[in-house]
């Protein structure tokens, strides 16, 4: 499916592609599931990679309460810009390293049920109406919330792939 163009799109797909990468990770054995990738990423293995999606649910969330409350989120986050966005990746993957497989996949599941709260909380134009709200610039609520949702599990579930071969 293209990129989502309203909130119907929206949710099919963001709750497909999470489904899609949960299914994925649960057909390897757990041994599997644990196992480390090959050198070279970042991201070491699939528990990584579900608290790299968790954070930035919970970024997107904070972004969200604060720019709705008339104030300007730190996007991507306090300290960090886009063009510092590996560091800041960095600095989550730290942030994470003693959690366990069992916790990312709860925690994963805890922030997605959030961030499909907040889609269907608001109405399509309010996803999808750019320049909407001060704090998303020149973009829509809905651009911001594919991009921590949808695009990034299947970033995720390519990247397992990948890593996986």
């Amino acid at each position: 499916m293209a990129r989502p163009k309203n909130k119907t799109e929206l949710l099919d797909l963001s709750k497909k592609n999470y489904e899609l990468l949960m299914e994925f990770i649960e057909n390897f054995s757990q041994e599997e599931q644990e196992k480390e990738f090959p050198k070279g990423t970042m991201n070491r293995n699939i528990k990584d990679v579900l608290m790299h999606l968790h954070h930035w649910h919970l970024m997107m969330l904070e972004w969200y309460t604060i720019g709705m409350n008339g104030e300007k989120p730190d996007i991507p986050a306090k300290g960090y810009t886009w063009k510092t966005t590996p560091n800041l990746n960095r600095w989550i993957w730290e942030m994470y390293q003693k959690t366990t497989l069992y916790e990312a996949k709860a925690e994963l599941e805890s922030s997605y049920k959030k961030i499909r709260m907040l889609i269907k909380s608001h109405s399509n134009d309010e996803l999808f109406e750019k320049k909407r709200y001060k704090w998303t610039g020149s973009t829509s609520l809905g651009a911001y919330v594919i991009s921590a949702s949808s695009s990034h599990y299947d970033w995720a579930r390519k990247l397992i792939k990948k890593a996986k071969r």
